[in-house]
């Protein structure tokens, strides 16, 4: 009997309706407010993936009705210009999510500017106040990416509770988030990196495997459990001989999508999910600051 392939999470669908139900919330907010919601994201230099993903960030602000306080500033923008900066936006009244977006040039210091951020406009969910928030389980704004990663399963309705789930990959963008998440949500967790001995021995065990490496098609067939829900964080651009390029996540969609039972595309799957939930954390900011 021919294998039937993994069913996909569809993040893009996801992200388009939480975009809609943030739009009519927002709609409803602002007649109390007087102000819509206003999200700063923060670019330094011209790294031209940033600037495309600053740039759909915008974009996806306007089609849900967030202002945009947005600032780029050149390459050799000091630590203390960009101190002072964040401590006006966190003055302004009308800023509600305050992001720095990552890499910066290497000059800066991006954890000392991530403290400068009042923890309530944090809107990436990396301050040690909101981190510290989700090790004690109380609430606070996520990480945009685990975060999204957490309502992509929970739209599915993949069940979490007891289940054995893998990430591989520690970063404190994605990993450690995300492991204290599915924690939180009674998965048994495993975290796996690069320097785990054998990891297929690792991933194979895993109900639910999530790969943030940022290395190209690491987990391939043969390391993922029959039957397993697979997530795949990676965005990956990669060149063939004959130089043409193209983007690939952390697994071998191809070959995996023959044994797993889930699987999420790249593009399309958790990219759209991070800014959905960036849009949310800046809503949810929005909202309770109209409640104080």
């Amino acid at each position: 009997m021919e294998r039937k392939t993994a069913k996909l999470l569809d993040g893009k669908a996801l992200a388009n309706k939480i975009q809609q139900e943030l739009s009519a919330a927002i709609t409803q907010l602002q007649l109390h407010i007087g102000r819509p919601p206003g999200l700063a994201v923060l670019m330094v230099g011209d790294n031209p993936a940033s600037a495309a993903y600053v740039r759909g960030k915008e974009r996806a602000c306007q089609k849900v009705g967030i202002a945009s306080f947005g600032k780029h500033f050149p390459t050799e923008t000091t630590q203390a210009e960009l101190e002072e900066v964040l401590a006006a936006l966190n003055n302004d009244e009308r800023v509600d999510g305050i992001l720095v977006q990552l890499p910066l040039p290497n000059h800066l210091d991006a954890v000392a500017l991530l403290h400068q951020i009042v923890p309530d406009k944090d809107v990436d969910g990396l301050h040690p106040v909101n981190l510290g928030r989700l090790v004690r389980g109380e609430p606070g704004l996520r990480s945009c990416t685990p975060a999204g990663i957490m309502r992509l399963l929970q739209e599915y309705a993949i069940p979490l509770k007891g289940k054995q789930a893998v990430v591989v990959g520690r970063s404190i963008l994605v990993g450690k988030p995300l492991a204290l998440m599915l924690l939180e949500a009674d998965a048994t967790v495993t975290i796996a990196h690069s320097r785990s001995h054998s990891l297929q021995s690792i991933t194979k065990d895993a109900d639910i495997l999530i790969a943030a490496v940022g290395r190209p098609e690491l987990i391939t067939a043969d390391m993922v459990k029959p039957d397993a829900v697979v997530v795949d964080v990676g965005i990956n651009r990669v060149t063939d001989s004959s130089g043409n390029s193209r983007l690939v996540g952390d697994v071998h969609f191809e070959s995996t999508a023959g044994v797993a039972e889930f699987l999420t595309p790249v593009p399309g799957g958790v990219g759209p999910m991070t800014v959905a939930m960036l849009l949310q954390n800046t809503v949810h900011s929005y909202s309770q600051r109209s409640n104080s």
